[in-house]
C-alpha cells in the first residue's frame, strides 16, 4: 500500500494579527498543515481553528535568528505578516527592517522554499510616506538572503475590523460635516479582505508567483471622498458634507483620527501620512494568474457591515501588538477591592455573564461613571471606550474590551483584564468562579491597583469612594444576567 503524502507545512509569522487570523483557517480548508509562530500563544486559545490536528502553535522570538531557524525547519513556505506599528511606536521602521532581515536569514538556514509577504501599494520615490517606504524596505530585507519572496501589494483593505475600514466607518458615522485635508481627493484602489485572503492562499499553488511582485486591488479606483459617500449610503445615512482645506497636515489628521475613531496615535499617524500617496494598481498580472470574483467598493463595504451585524467578525485590528506580562505586584503597595457573592446558577452561565462586560453591553451599573472615565482617558491620550469589542458574547486571550485587555482566560473559571487606560500605576480586574456543584457557584471579583508615585496614591484615594457604586453594582449586575442566562431568557 502506498503511503499517503503528508500535507505541505506552511509557517505563519503573524497568525494572531488581522490578516493572519483569517488566513490560517482558509489554509487549513485548502489542506495545508500550519506552524504558527507567535509571541503570545495564549492569544490563539479561543480560536476554533487553533485546535485543529494540523496546527502547531510555537512561541517564537522573531528577533532571534537561531531559534527562529529551528522553528522554521520542515516548512516549505512561510507567510510573513508582521508589523511593529502597535508595539514599537515611532521606532517601527527600524524594528520592522531588523525583524525582516532576521526572518530572511532564519528562512535560508532552515531551507524554507519561499516567503510570501503582504506589502503596500504606492509609487516609489522620495514622496512616498514613511509607512509605505518601510513596507518597501521590508520587501528588500526579506529578499536579502536569496530565499524567493512573493510580494502582494495592497491599498486599503476593506473588511470588518480592519484599521482602514474602522477609520472610514467612524468618520462617516460620527461626522455629518467633515473638515478634511487634501487627501480626500487622493485616488485609492481598495480591495475586499476575502479577495486578499484568496490571493494569499492561491499563491501557494501557482508557481508563476514565486519571486514575483504583484499589485492587488479591487475592480475600481475611487478617491477617499467617494469611498466615504458609498460608506454613508451603505450605513443608511444622509450624504456627508466633506470640505477639504490645505492647512490640515498629516500630523493634525492623525490627531483628528485618534479623537474620532478608536485607533491610537501610533497607528493613526502612519496611516494618515500615507493617505497623501495615490495607491492604485499599476499592473494586473495577478488577475490572470489567480482569477477570482473581485468585490467592488460597495460590495466590500456591504459584506463587512453584514459581518458586523451578524457578530461574525473573525479578527480585529486591536488584536495585534504585544501582550505585556502580568504586573509584578510584589515589592510595593497594592490596593485591593475584593468582593464575592453566591450565584444560584451554573458556572457556565456566570462566565457568559462575566464575558459580556464592555462594548455595547456596558458594565452592568453606573454607566455614566464609566462613560465619564472613558472621556477622561480619551482626553489624556488613552483609548477610552472607543475600541469596544470584537464580539458581544465571545472573548479570548489578548482581545481588547474597551480600555481593558484580556490577559487571563480559563473558560467557566476565570477572566482577567489588564487596564490600558492612562493611569498613574498598574491596574487589573479579575473574575474567578468556583462551583461546588452544578447548581450554584461563588463569583469573586477583585480590582488591583499598584500606584506609581504620589499621583498614584491620590488617584486611588480619589476613586475608592466610588467603588461601592461601580464594583458592587457590576457584581450584582453579573448575578442578574447569569440568572437570566440560566433560565434561558
Amino acid at each position: 500500500m502506498s503511503e499517503i503524502p503528508k500535507p505541505q507545512r506552511i509557517a505563519i509569522a503573524g497568525a494572531t494579527g488581522y490578516i493572519g487570523g483569517r488566513l490560517a483557517p482558509r489554509l487549513l480548508e485548502a489542506g495545508f498543515a500550519l506552524r504558527c509562530l507567535v509571541r503570545s500563544p495564549g492569544k490563539l486559545q479561543a480560536r476554533e481553528w487553533a485546535a485543529h490536528p494540523r496546527v502547531e502553535i510555537v512561541q517564537a522570538d522573531l528577533a532571534d535568528a537561531a531559534s527562529l531557524a529551528r522553528n522554521l525547519e520542515g516548512c516549505q513556505a512561510a507567510f510573513y505578516l508582521v508589523h511593529s506599528m502597535t508595539s514599537a511606536g515611532s521606532e517601527y521602521v527600524g524594528r520592522d527592517q531588523h525583524l525582516a532581515e532576521t526572518f530572511a536569514a532564519a528562512a535560508r538556514q532552515a531551507g524554507v522554499g519561499r516567503i510570501i509577504y503582504l506589502g503596500g501599494l504606492g509609487e516609489t520615490g522620495p514622496g512616498l510616506s514613511r509607512h509605505l517606504s518601510s513596507r518597501r524596505d521590508v520587501e528588500a530585507a526579506l529578499a536579502s538572503t536569496g530565499v524567493p519572496v512573493t510580494v502582494l501589494r495592497a491599498a486599503m483593505i476593506i473588511g470588518s475590523g480592519s484599521a482602514s475600514f474602522e477609520i472610514l466607518r467612524y468618520l462617516v458615522e460620527r461626522l455629518p460635516v467633515m473638515i478634511t485635508p487634501k487627501w480626500v481627493s487622493t485616488p485609492c484602489q481598495p480591495i475586499a479582505v476575502q479577495n486578499v485572503i484568496g490571493y494569499l492562499v492561491a499563491s501557494l499553488s501557482v508557481p508563476e508567483t514565486v519571486g514575483g511582485v504583484f499589485d492587488i486591488g479591487g475592480p475600481e479606483a475611487l478617491c477617499y471622498r467617494d469611498i466615504m459617500s458609498v460608506m454613508a449610503e451603505e450605513l443608511g445615512l444622509r450624504p456627508r458634507c466633506v470640505i477639504p482645506i490645505p492647512v490640515l497636515t498629516p500630523r493634525l489628521s492623525s490627531y483628528w483620527i485618534q479623537l474620532v475613531t478608536p485607533l491610537s496615535h501610533d497607528i493613526a499617524g502612519p496611516l494618515a501620512e500615507g493617505l497623501k500617496n495615490p495607491v492604485v494598481c499599476r499592473e494586473d498580472r495577478i488577475t490572470r494568474l489567480i482569477p477570482q470574483k473581485l468585490l467592488n467598493v460597495r460590495e466590500a463595504i456591504r459584506a463587512a457591515l453584514s459581518q458586523m451585524v451578524g457578530n461574525q467578525v473573525e479578527t480585529n485590528w486591536s488584536m495585534a501588538g504585544p501582550i505585556a506580562g502580568d504586573p509584578d505586584w510584589a515589592g510595593g503597595t497594592v490596593f485591593r477591592d475584593d468582593r464575592q457573592l453566591i450565584v444560584l446558577a451554573p458556572a457556565a452561565a456566570v462566565f457568559r455573564a462575566v464575558c459580556r462586560v464592555g462594548g455595547g453591553h456596558g458594565y452592568y451599573a453606573a454607566s455614566w461613571l464609566w462613560k465619564l472615565r472613558g472621556w477622561m482617558d480619551l482626553l489624556a491620550g488613552g483609548p477610552g471606550l472607543r475600541r469596544g469589542r470584537r464580539d458581544p458574547e465571545q472573548v479570548g486571550f489578548g482581545e481588547a474590551l474597551d480600555f481593558w485587555r484580556v490577559v487571563g482566560f480559563e473558560r467557566d473559571r476565570k477572566l482577567a483584564l489588564r487596564a490600558e487606560m492612562k493611569l498613574p500605576g498598574e491596574a487589573m480586574l479579575e473574575f474567578t468562579i468556583q462551583a461546588p456543584d452544578a447548581r450554584q457557584c461563588t463569583l469573586r471579583q477583585r480590582a488591583l491597583f499598584q500606584p506609581r508615585g504620589l499621583a498614584g496614591l491620590l488617584y486611588w484615594y480619589t476613586v475608592a469612594p466610588l467603588h461601592h457604586i461601580v464594583f458592587r453594582g457590576m457584581l450584582l449586575g453579573i448575578q442578574r444576567e447569569a440568572l437570566r442566562i440560566a433560565e434561558g431568557r
